[in-house]
Order: structure tokens, then sequence, then C-alpha cells
């Protein structure tokens, strides 16, 4: 599609970019913002109830209300250098760390924005466990900046430095667990304005602010670190907020189907306006006496556990819940996310094959019909969970429907099935009712020298990119390898290496995706082994295809190994390349035999441990 279209629909987008930053300490305290191993058990765990506040303004965040009505027990892990008082909200915080506050300075100062003389921490509500305070800190630090990209210019109006959230764990209907060795840890969210002109435009912009991140060279890398929000709506529609993207290379698809779900519910609202549809709550039938002795695996479950059946005639609404608004997912389904809200599993809606998916019978379908005294236009919804749960959700269920008939709810949504691009209910939007000023963090005062320090540090993404192709001289190759998580590595490599960097790129991008895709586990490698396999071949002691093969063997071998065991594996897997001596006497060799290629047929048993380019020189300079 092009832009005109975009433009005819009303099309807005704007995207929020949550980076971390790669920092000794997190924002608040001195505790390590590296993350724990994967097989390092907590010291302690502590358990917390939330419950929401009103904001600054007065009024309590609708989205901050749903997570409190779940009612659940947030458990966290506690981990010896990871976490301390202030993580677990036992202390006040610290002064923040200037080290953080130093990289948000240098981005602001490259998006051109205004930076404020005194920053002014706050409290952004955050009231599902992610948080153990129920609140992250958050400040604003700069204002009205921009990019230009394609040659559009595109609006950066704020950025804000705050702590990053804790790792969920699990997440059961009563219960969560969050790991905090990554609570706190400083994070940069970069927002753009919402003009941004089609889903391709917002693929590139994520990816210009993205590789803008990598070239400082003190971002976090790895899944996780970095994360792409779109916020989506377009006329007669509302904001949508997409949550989720592991593929930038997807996040136009997402968009595409978030216009085309927009687009089927203002058909939906249309059509509600014809039969004034009107929601009945709490006017709920007790099926439960029509299940006893059910074949149905789902009901007599629940019935085993005192479940119960509640079911609602929804008048007038037969096939709506059926019609299909996105890839595999129906109205009906988008009912089901929000009654999930009052934790119960779904629901079951009268336009789907009720015998076949549920195992109903035509007896109880019969009854079922009856019961609610359904007509010919009219549909029903049916929730099987402990009577005062089922009617919650039945509630929720039924203050959807209502709203799809005013139009497209406002929202958060996240990331569903990322093969067919879409997406699910995961709560109300945020709105500004959440915020609140931190009464324990002192303001921060910016001076002038602190300003003159960012606009000297602050990246150059035109320059990096021109460094990059002079040295690399492959444009494709440079934009992946800036929107890499291996960029700094990279860099690292090619300013204390003298090797080709144009190899050292192929190698960290093109090789490691073969090996990935062949199953090889190139990404549990230390830098520090990958370096020296890097310095080894500096050394004359690897080929450039002794490289791959050498990371291939650590990766399967010792993904942490020293260079004394990279030796070791390089001459018990012959990956050593042979030196000139050793190559004069193999040249020698094949010459008595008489073979007619001599290049050929040494290459064909030395393709790993010989440089085809030396062997030519050697046979065309030397006497042998």
């Amino acid at each position: 599609m092009d832009e005109d279209y975009y433009k005819s629909i009303g099309f807005m987008c704007g995207l929020e970019i949550h980076q971390r930053l790669n920092t000794k300490e997190k924002l608040f305290c001195s505790c390590t913002s590296k993350p724990i191993d994967d097989d390092e058990k907590p010291e302690a765990s502590i358990t917390r109830y939330q419950r929401a506040v009103a904001g600054e303004l007065g009024k309590i965040d609708a989205a901050a209300k749903i997570e409190e009505g779940k009612k659940k027990a947030y458990h966290y892990n506690v981990f010896k250098d990871n976490t301390c008082l202030v993580d677990i909200d036992e202390e006040p915080p610290h002064q923040m760390n200037g080290e953080a506050l130093g990289i948000a300075l240098s981005l602001a100062a490259a998006f051109k924005m205004h930076i404020f003389k005194e920053l002014e921490p706050m409290r952004k509500e955050v009231v599902d466990g992610s948080n153990t305070s129920a609140f992250q800190r958050t400040t604003i630090v700069g204002l009205d900046g921009r990019i230009k990209v394609n040659g559009h210019d595109v609006l950066i109006p704020s950025m804000m430095l705050e702590e990053e959230s804790a790792g969920i764990v699990s997440n059961g209907d009563d219960e969560a667990v969050f790991n905090t060795d990554r609570l706190g840890i400083p994070l940069v969210e970069i927002d753009t304005d919402p003009y941004i002109r089609s889903p391709a435009e917002a693929k590139d912009v994520a990816s210009y602010i993205g590789m803008l991140l990598r070239i400082t060279g003190k971002v976090q890398r790895g899944i996780g670190t970095i994360r792409q929000d779109v916020n989506v709506s377009i006329k007669g529609g509302a904001r949508v907020e997409i949550k989720g993207f592991q593929d930038l290379g997807s996040m136009d698809r997402y968009i595409e189907n978030e216009i085309e779900r927009q687009r089927s519910l203002i058909l939906v609202k249309g059509e509600l306006a014809k039969i004034d549809w009107k929601p009945e709550f709490g006017n709920f039938e007790d099926l439960t006496d029509l299940f006893v002795g059910t074949s149905s695996r789902l009901i007599k479950a629940s019935l085993e556990k005192n479940g119960s059946v509640i079911a609602v005639n929804v008048k007038g609404f037969k096939g709506y819940l059926g019609k299909e608004i996105n890839p595999d997912r129906r109205l009906g389904s988008e009912v089901s996310d929000y009654a999930k809200l009052a934790g119960v599993k779904g629901l079951i809606h009268a336009d789907e094959d009720l015998k076949s998916k549920y195992g109903l019978s035509d007896s109880e379908i019969s009854a079922i019909r009856g019961r609610l005294n359904i007509k010919d236009d009219d549909s029903f919804i049916m929730v099987t969970a402990p009577k005062a749960k089922a009617e919650k959700a039945l509630d929720y269920a039924l203050g959807r429907i209502a709203y799809f008939a005013k139009g497209v709810p406002p929202e958060t949504r996240s990331v569903y099935d990322d093969k067919l691009y879409t997406t699910r209910f995961m709560r109300p939007i945020a709105g500004g009712s959440r915020m609140y000023p931190e009464t324990d963090a002192k303001p921060i005062l910016v001076t002038e020298e602190m300003i003159k320090q960012a606009e000297e540090s602050k990246p150059n993404l035109e320059n990096a990119i021109n460094e990059l192709e002079d040295a690399i001289k492959d444009e494709a190759l440079v934009k992946n390898l800036l929107l890499s998580p291996r960029y700094p590595l990279y860099k690292e490599i090619s300013s204390s290496i003298d090797v080709d960097k144009k190899i050292i790129a192929d190698i960290l991008m093109q090789k490691f995706t073969e090996m990935k895709r062949e199953g090889i586990d190139v990404d549990s490698m230390s830098d520090g082994t990958l370096k020296s396999i890097f310095e080894i071949y500096k050394e004359g002691k690897l080929t450039k295809r002794g490289i791959v093969q050498m990371v291939r063997a650590a990766a399967e071998e010792s993904p942490s190994a020293d260079k004394g065991d990279l030796y070791r594996i390089a001459e018990e897997r012959k990956l050593r390349k042979l030196s000139k001596d050793e190559l004069l006497g193999i040249v020698k060799e094949f010459k008595e035999k008489g073979s007619k290629n001599v290049l050929a047929s040494i290459m064909k048993d030395h393709n790993i441990d010989v440089e085809a380019e030396e062997l030519r020189d050697l046979l065309n300079n030397s006497k042998v």
C-alpha cells in the first residue's frame, strides 16, 4: 500500500523504544546490572500484594484497577549481588546513577532535544507485579527532539530514563513469580510522535533508533534488552498499543493486521447499531445441573473442582461472535480475552462447534438453549469456573461486547501468534492517571558541563554508517550489523585486533546465522572466546575458513574456552593453519606425484588449514 492509502484511512502510528543501558550499577542503587547466571539460585523470596492508588490527577488508572482486581500474590526471588533493600522497597532510592544519566543526556543531544536544567523523578504506577513497589521510577530527560528518516522529519517528543521491571518466571491465575536481578537496571524510553506515515516507515524509524542506540556501545545486548511498542489507530478506531515484538522485521505485518482488526470492529459497530443491543449484566443462569454426568472433559474437570457452569443470553447476537476479524481470530476471541481478566481459562459461545470442540451432546445444547430462552437471532456465552469467578468473567465479557457497540476499544495488546502476526488483549491502555511525584528521590541539577559532555559524546549514526561502509564495502551487511546485538562485539574486536573488518562482520552476522540454523548454540559463546579466535587468526594460525570451524568447535565443546583451550582444539580437530614450511613440503609431495593441478589437489584435502590465495602465490613464486 502507498502512503496515500494510509492517509485516506486516517492512519496514525507512533513508537515507544525501550532500551536497557549497559552500566555497572542499577539506576538507584549500587547492585550490579549484570544478569544472573541461568543456574543461579535465589537467596530468598518475598511475597507482596498490590493495589491501585490515585495518581497526581486524583484518579485511579483503569489499567491499574484491572490488575488490582486479579488479587494475585506476587513472589519475588532475591539474589545476593543483584538485589538490595532498594529493589524490594524496604529502603529509599540512592542517588541516581551518574553513568546512566550521562548516556541518556548524550542520546538526548543526538535527538536535538531540549534538556531540562532540573530533572524530576516521578513514579509511574504499575500494578501487574513487575515492580515490588507497584510503581516504576521514571524521569523525563528531554523534550521536542527530531530525527530524519528517509528524508522525512520524525519528531521525538520525549525521552525518559527509568527503571527496568522484574523478570517474569511464571504467571498463574492466583500468583506470579518474578526474578529481581534485572529490576532497577537503567533503561531509556524513546517516544516518537504519532505521524509515522506507513507500516514500512514505522519499521524504518525503529531500525534507525535501534542503530543509533547500538553505536553508542553503551546499551545491553541480547533478547529482551530492547523492546519496541507500536501505537496504531485509524479513522473511526482508537489508539491501540502493541507490545512484545521479538523480530523488528515483522513489525509492519503486525501493524497491517491491527489496521484490519480495527476496520472489522468499525463494521461490527455499524451492524450492532441496527439491532440496538444492550448488555444484561448480572442476568445470568446457573446451568450446572444440566451437566451431571457430562462427557465434556472441560466441564467435567471444572465440576470436579467445585466449579459451576454460568451462562447468559446475548440477545440478537447470532453469528457475531463467530465473525473473523484477523487471521484465526474472531470476535469471540476478543471477548474471551477480556473474560480471562477474571482468572478463567476462557469462555464458550454459541457460534462455536460445541460438539467437536467441547464435547457437548445434542441434548445438552438443546437444554442450554431452552434454559436461556434462546430465540432464532440470539446467541449465548457460557463460563465454567467457581461461581463468583465465572459471573465476574461474564460481566467482563458483556462489558467488552458493549464497548464493541461503541467502536474500537483503546487498549494494550500483546503478540499472540508470531506466524499469523496477530495480537490479543492484554489490558486497558494506561493513561496519565498513573503518574505522581517521587518523594524519596531528590531532583537532579543538570550543569552546563554535563550538557557540554553530552554534546561531545553524542552518537552520530550517519558518520558510523559511512565509516562501516568504507571498511566493510557491503551496505546490507552494515545495516544488519548496526541492528544486531553483536555490533558492540564487532567494535571491540575490530578496534583491538588488526584484521580485515569485513571478515569480522561476515563471521558475526552471516556465518553465525548459518550455524544457528544448523542448531549450533553460538549465542552461548563468551565475548572473550570469540575475541581470542580472531587473535589466533591474526597470529597466522587459522585460515578464514578455519575461523568458522573454530567457532563451531568451541560452541560445541567449550563456549568459554581460553586461548590455551583454543590452541588445543585447533590441533585436535586439525584446524591449525599450516606453516609455510609445511605447505612447501605438501607442494613438493603433490608435484612429485605428478598432479596436473596442484592447487586444486591440495585445496581438496586442505581447504580448512590452507589459504587458497597464499597457496596460489607460493606456486607462482616457488621453485619447488
